[in-house]
């Protein structure tokens, strides 16, 4: 009789740890909101981030996806992808939506692989606009995009012989509630991807390698940094602004490469304003092959000098890699190469990008280079030679 009035008490105290959780569990579904993104350039970050540069950004979006907004933090809302994944997004690309009931399980149906003159495409089917993010691999070169909310119901991959880029397609269910996509592609260098929704099927566009690897067959996207408003770093001995310098460069730049036949697209050509939404969108229209973008370098330690080049994404490293190697050839410090840098500019993972710091404007010896005009051609005149050098080694 005691050994049943024990474990009558053992049940109930199981019963009333479940039903507990039960009440908190709807507490917390009664907080969750239900939202669509919103704006041009609607952006994941992993955290809200400290620095001038912000939170670490996660992917871009399209918009009219389907988000689940769980809390708040400063000018972020913070998001729920998945049972196990957050992640924060600016409050401005977020609209606020009728509460709508989440289904158990939104599926993945079928999908096609096809291809054009420049691009691959692999476009899948879904239940709803669903969050996502991806990634470059290398050795062997491949994209990879996990879909937050979706579970795999795939019954069929139709693969037409028009995809000249991807060579392989696969997926699997990492998580409940994480379906991962894996495109293998047939170079090893990246060109460049895209991710956006047709109605609710996501469309992954992978750019195929050119045809003709010179640069004279390439559209090559220079950007100046700063201008207008935007002055950037000050020259410590000159007062020159930096701005002034970048654009020099730019412009020199583009004549060494429209020399060696290039079509060059310029993000500003004269001293004006152009903000980095502005910019990331003209370079969206413009759909160069790849882009340069230029600066000057400026820190609180003046005995700090040398060049560096920066690149976000470990299949555009190459580039960067390429035109750091020729930039020393100037007998400037090596300042370094910075990976996983999180500029604005360096965010897209339509075309391969490198930032160029030329110099600390900052330091007295980096300073008298810079305001030298023979040593702003032989700056470009090396970037154009990295830029080939990098060309070649795709080949």
């Amino acid at each position: 009789m005691m050994k049943f009035v024990v474990l009558l008490l053992v049940m109930s105290c199981f019963t009333s740890t479940f039903a507990q959780k039960d009440s908190l569990t709807q507490v917390k579904q009664e907080q969750i909101l239900t939202a669509k993104t919103k704006g041009s350039l609607p952006f994941l970050k992993y955290g809200p981030g400290i620095d001038r540069l912000g939170g670490a950004k996660m992917t871009y979006l399209d918009t009219a996806i389907v988000l689940y907004v769980v809390d708040s933090l400063r000018d972020d809302y913070i998001v729920r992808l998945s049972g196990n994944h957050k992640a924060f997004i600016p409050k401005e690309n977020v609209s606020f939506i009728a509460d709508i009931r989440k289904p158990d399980y939104y599926l993945v149906s079928s999908w096609k692989v096809s291809g054009d003159e420049k691009q691959d495409y692999v476009a899948i089917s879904l239940d709803e606009r669903l969050p996502y993010k991806s990634q470059q691999l290398i050795s062997p070169s491949r994209i990879v995009v996990d879909i937050y909310g979706a579970t795999g119901n795939t019954n069929w991959l139709t693969q037409l012989k028009s995809a000249k880029e991807i060579k392989n397609v696969y997926h699997e269910q990492i998580e409940d509630d994480v379906f991962r996509v894996t495109i293998e592609m047939k170079h090893n260098q990246h060109w460049g991807h895209s991710i956006k929704y047709k109605n609710k099927t996501l469309i992954i566009a992978v750019k195929q390698q050119p045809e003709h690897l010179a640069i004279s067959h390439l559209k090559i996207a220079i950007d100046a940094g700063h201008g207008g408003a935007a002055s950037g770093a000050v020259g410590v001995k000159s007062r020159i602004e930096e701005k002034i310098f970048n654009l020099q460069i730019a412009k020199e730049l583009e004549k060494y490469l429209k020399h060696r036949g290039a079509e060059v697209y310029l993000t500003r050509n004269t001293d004006i304003d152009v903000s980095m939404t502005e910019r990331t969108l003209m370079l969206r229209d413009a759909q160069p092959d790849i882009l340069i973008s230029i600066h000057h370098n400026a820190g609180s330690n003046t005995n700090v000098r040398g060049v560096s080049t920066y690149y976000r994404y470990v299949g555009f490293k190459p580039l960067s890699v390429s035109v750091l190697n020729r930039m020393l050839e100037l007998g400037l410090t090596e300042f370094g190469l910075i990976g996983s840098f999180n500029f604005s500019l360096s965010g897209p993972t339509e075309y391969p990008n490198c930032l160029v710091e030329v110099a600390f404007l900052s330091n007295e010896e980096d300073e008298k280079l810079i305001t030298d005009p023979r040593f702003q051609t032989n700056v470009a005149k090396k970037i154009r030679k990295g830029v080939i050098d990098w060309v070649r080694s795709a080949r």
